[in-house]
């Protein structure tokens, strides 16, 4: 298996599941609502925040998978839309999981050449460790969502 075929797996599995940690987006995205998704806990981030944040990243790489620029910003990352209700929760969702098989096929198909060279400047360092990073931070936002679902669920 090429090293491309192995970060789209992993990749895969944080946000789908099988994966060693046996934790991932979907499952821990299950049954929350809208209500949960956005209720504050303490000086916390909100389970809708970090999950736009997560996938800000993904959704401005592939951008540039596409052959576009890389025109997101740290600044910008937990700048999600208001969303007011069940239905808009639902289909940015759905969004999200289809904007990640796409970013996943295309990883796929990336020859393993491209992971030493820079993603769009060198200052942003090479692919390889811009799509790792991606799956590192899915994993380590991952474990808020989880944390911050059971303080909302048991109380």
């Amino acid at each position: 298996m090429r090293t491309t075929q192995h970060i789209a797996h992993h990749l895969h599995q944080v946000y789908f599941g099988g994966n060693w940690t046996a934790s991932n987006l979907k499952d821990h995205l299950n049954g929350v609502t809208i209500e949960i998704a956005t209720r504050k806990v303490n000086d916390l981030n909100t389970i809708l925040a970090l999950t736009f944040h997560i996938h800000y990243y993904l959704k401005g790489t592939m951008d540039v998978l596409k052959g576009g620029d890389l025109t997101i910003r740290d600044t910008f990352s937990f700048d999600h839309p208001n969303i007011r209700n069940e239905a808009e929760w639902q289909d940015f969702q759905t969004n999200m999981w289809t904007e990640a098989i796409e970013f996943i096929s295309r990883i796929e198909k990336l020859n393993d050449t491209i992971l030493e060279t820079y993603l769009a400047e060198e200052k942003y360092g090479t692919y390889f460790r811009n799509l790792v990073g991606i799956i590192e931070h899915t994993h380590y936002h991952l474990g808020q969502i989880a944390i911050i679902k059971k303080i909302i669920v048991s109380s």
